[in-house]
């Protein structure tokens, strides 16, 4: 289980390794089963992962059936530990080692970073595995195959080895799409055989590089959860968040794992974890890497929901009292300044720097409050009205906060009106949704839709009206959002004031 071992008895079920176990797991989401496979069942491997000092690259063999690549596929094991002999401009050689090849005294035409064996004087005990920087002409003393690999990921390592570095480990890349024992269920009852490996959650570090795309995603897996939309054999994505802008912050490569956020056109806001190798993206930003648990990203299929744990752990304020967050924020070392309403009933509702990895790196965080009062507690009609309260969402960040803000633009009778910051009405629909037919109950929250002129107003009426909507417009012009829990508590607000709205989801 998630790369621990348990003994368990004969005939034991998913469900009791959980117990057992005690994993990181959310119920109802999918578990990776892998079944022990045996060495028949492996298809030739093409691929390899060479961990060095300055990081990992990774070669593919070009014909595993040439006399350099049956050697390759025999002795590669023999070559860790193996420092660079050598380094030019145009190459940089491992070794010596001892090998069965033919040295060719042909001057050879090379590309960049292909791979080759090269005998020194002609050698064969002189062996060096050799490296091009560049495209060259040489003569390293190669077999009569020539270039047997390529490296295909991790290019920009190779300019950075020093003689110094040594080879610190090679293995195998196995495609799991190979593989036909694997399943990714939710159906706690499935039978489990020696061998089988289990994989309940996955785990992400996030990049002190992007923290306003890692708050994107911790935005997105508030719940611990992560939505698998879409499968492809390079990458999945959840789309819950697509249409949420996200800065441009971190241009690495988007290695096997990497989490990343679209941060332009077409998938604006979607957040992908690569499921192999991927460069570096003038749209994708590297938000941050999957540490344990890539087997799940592997097994995952469409449709399907993930437990993750993100690492560090969000910083959560708002909604919440000094109280509370004061204890918390001093036992990870970060200084609270308190901003704002100071009384017992204080409720913080915004916060700066506003993304954890900044509050982490400063160790210092302000946080503004007002007394609780101001903060209304709302429900969302998201089956009956799904477009409109995306609309509503949107603009007031509840998507990626906890407390939204909105400001109160006018007030007549028991009529509120307010208009979001964000003039989500530029880029986003309301046709009408959800429009009242008899009766719009007291308390209840409207959207003016495109078919008014005050299309993104939006309204609450503490009264029940059979004639007008909560923005005052027509039944056929207004979409109804939700309901206020708390109506009482507009009682006190004027023209000008704000108010602050935090979602209440009913299980």
């Amino acid at each position: 289980m998630n790369g621990q071992q348990y003994t368990l008895p004969a005939g034991s079920i998913l469900e009791d390794a959980l117990k057992v176990s005690r994993a990181p797991y959310i119920a109802g989401t999918a578990v990776g089963i892998l079944k022990e496979v045996a060495e028949e069942k492996i298809e030739t491997v093409t691929e390899y992962a060479i961990n060095t000092p300055r990081g990992e690259f990774r070669i593919e063999i070009r014909n595993p059936e040439s006399p350099s690549g049956k050697l390759w596929a025999e002795h590669f094991k023999e070559y860790e530990g193996k420092s660079i002999h050598w380094a030019s401009p145009e190459a940089l050689a491992f070794g010596p080692f001892e090998a069965e090849i033919k040295p060719s005294r042909e001057t050879g035409n090379f590309e960049a970073f292909e791979v080759m064996f090269g005998a020194g004087g002609f050698d064969p005990r002189n062996t060096h595995l050799i490296f091009s920087l560049k495209r060259h002409t040489a003569e390293y003393g190669t077999p009569e195959d020539g270039v047997f690999a390529e490296v295909v990921t991790g290019r920009k390592i190779l300019s950075r080895l020093s003689r110094e570095d040594t080879i610190l480990g090679i293995e195998p890349i196995i495609e799991w799409e190979q593989i036909s024992e694997k399943t990714c269920t939710t159906d706690l009852s499935v039978p489990l055989e020696d061998g089988d490996s289990i994989f309940t959650y996955f785990e992400v570090e996030l990049s002190r590089n992007a923290p306003g795309g890692a708050e994107h995603f911790y935005a997105l897996t508030r719940e611990g959860t992560l939505n698998v939309d879409v499968t492809t054999s390079s990458f999945i994505s959840d789309d819950d968040l697509k249409g949420i802008p996200a800065p441009y912050e971190n241009f690495d490569p988007r290695r096997e794992g990497a989490v990343s956020v679209r941060t332009v056109g077409y998938g604006l806001g979607r957040i992908y974890i690569s499921r192999d190798e991927r460069p570096s993206s003038l749209v994708h930003s590297v938000v941050g890497q999957v540490t344990k648990g890539i087997e799940l990203i592997k097994l995952a299929e469409e449709g399907q929901n993930l437990s993750v744990e993100s690492l560090p752990p969000q910083i959560v304020l708002l909604g919440h009292s000094f109280e509370e967050a004061e204890p918390v924020l001093s036992s990870i070392g970060v200084e609270l300044v308190k901003d704002g309403y100071t009384g017992k009933d204080a409720v913080i509702v915004s916060q700066n720097p506003p993304t954890t990895l900044e509050i982490l790196g400063e160790a210092k965080v302000t946080a503004y409050a007002v007394p609780i009062d101001k903060l209304i507690e709302i429900e969302l009609y998201s089956e009956k009205a799904p477009k409109s309260v995306d609309f509503f969402r949107h603009g007031l960040e509840l998507k990626t906060k906890t407390v939204g803000k909105l400001p109160v633009y006018m007030i007549y009778d028991d009529t509120y009106l307010f208009k979001t910051e964000k003039e989500v009405v530029k880029y986003k629909e309301i046709l009408p949704e959800n429009t009242p037919t008899d009766k719009v109950l007291g308390g209840e929250i409207g959207i003016t839709n495109q078919s008014a002129k005050r299309m993104g107003t939006i309204g609450i009426r503490l009264g029940d009206d059979e004639l007008f909507g909560p923005t005052g417009e027509r039944f056929s012009s207004t979409n109804i959002v939700g309901r206020i829990i708390n109506p009482e508590k507009l009682l006190a607000v004027k023209e000008g004031d704000v108010i602050y709205v935090t979602e209440i989801v009913r299980k």
